[in-house]
């Protein structure tokens, strides 16, 4: 059985990593020239995805480049409340710990054998069982798994569904080397993250461990042109940050003061989702994993199911080694199932995020009672 992967994230080297413990061997077919040919962004907050590190074998070492301080959680309104402040213990479990994504990465392909992962093959089509790459090449498959994100190509093949504008567009910047350059704004955002939300707008500071600050400011209930006619001048960094400032009336200056501290990285991000709930006619010959199957809200849920996607699939293909009709569809009915959920769960977040009174609602759902 030959499997084909398109992509190289996290739940396509998942899936590869089960399958090789369990004897199976697969393909990895990623675009970008290298693992280094672009950043992997900030951290994630890895939860129910650590059962898919347990069954790739890697559940020792991602407790060793986790960071449990990384669970510390601060929540602020925009004039200077502080509404929440979670400190982790030292000692406390990895329930939730937080991970570089670049360092995750790593790890899974550090698990492969060498030649798994085949770099700078841009899938193109696919017919009759064989992948067809924007260079002229071609593979064969028996099973093609498209875990090409939230822009999916393969996901042609099983579905119409197409991401969605949700009404947020963020604007990442972000403060490295934080605890030398500025110590006072490392103090104050601390080990983990910290959330100041407001009417309509919210800042989500994140310590990274490289050192960094990554900085998400997002505004909610906006259109997906909306960059387009904020002002905000991507083309000077420093004019970018200026503006930025002034999107944030009334804010407390400790708050744009991180904004003014950051450097030259300034990034837009357009959120998208696709349809909660989506499925399709299972196929025996194609499937799909992570955002290229459930592209959801960004509240934390995203790498854990593509993980866990990517584990299960194994599992399943393992459980079935002869039957692939069956092995897609028993991984693709729960999929469905355990995806929908976290999808619901994700939009019912983000409906609270959007809210005039996010910060209290906020504080309320992480202290219920």
């Amino acid at each position: 059985m030959t499997i084909a992967i398109v992509g190289a994230g996290l739940g396509g080297l998942a899936l590869a990593r089960v399958l090789h413990v369990h004897g199976q061997d697969a393909v990895v077919y990623e675009r970008e020239s290298s693992r280094h040919a672009r950043g992997q962004g900030g951290m994630l907050d890895i939860h129910s995805g650590q059962r898919a590190l347990q069954e790739a074998g890697l559940i020792d070492q991602f407790h060793e480049i986790a960071r449990g301080e990384g669970q510390d959680m601060r929540l602020l309104e925009p004039d200077g409340t502080l509404l929440l402040q979670e400190d982790t213990p030292d000692d406390a479990p990895l329930d939730r710990p937080e991970v570089d994504r670049a360092d995750l990465r790593d790890l899974l392909l550090d698990s492969l054998p060498e030649d798994t992962v085949r770099w700078g093959h841009r899938f193109a089509s696919a017919d009759n069982g064989r992948l067809h790459f924007a260079d002229g090449s071609s593979a064969t498959y028996d099973l093609l798994v498209g875990a090409d994100g939230a822009y999916s190509r393969v996901r042609a093949l099983l579905t119409d569904a197409r991401p969605a504008h949700i009404g947020q567009n963020i604007v990442e910047v972000g403060i490295p080397d934080v605890d030398r350059t500025h110590p006072d704004l490392a103090a104050m955002v601390g080990r983990g993250n910290y959330w100041v939300l407001g009417d309509g707008l919210s800042l989500a500071a994140q310590r990274n461990g490289d050192g960094r600050v990554r900085i998400g400011l997002s505004f909610y209930n906006t259109s997906e042109d909306w960059f387009a006619t904020s002002g905000i001048p991507f083309d000077d960094p420093a004019a970018a940050r200026a503006r930025l400032i002034e999107l944030l009336p009334g804010w407390d200056p400790r708050f744009t003061a991180l904004i003014a501290a950051c450097d030259d990285t300034v990034v837009p991000r357009s959120i998208t989702t696709l349809p909660v709930g989506l499925t399709w006619p299972s196929r025996p010959d194609v499937t799909l994993l992570g955002d290229a199957a459930h592209l959801m809200a960004p509240v934390g849920e995203g790498a854990n199911m593509a993980l866990l996607d990517g584990a299960l699939l194994a599992l399943a293909l393992t459980a079935h080694p002869d039957d692939l009709p069956t092995a897609v569809a028993a991984y693709e009915r729960e999929m469905f199932e355990r995806t929908s959920a976290a999808a619901r769960m994700s939009a019912a977040l983000q409906e609270v995020l959007m809210s005039p009174d996010a910060a209290r609602r906020m504080s309320a759902f992480f202290q219920p009672g």
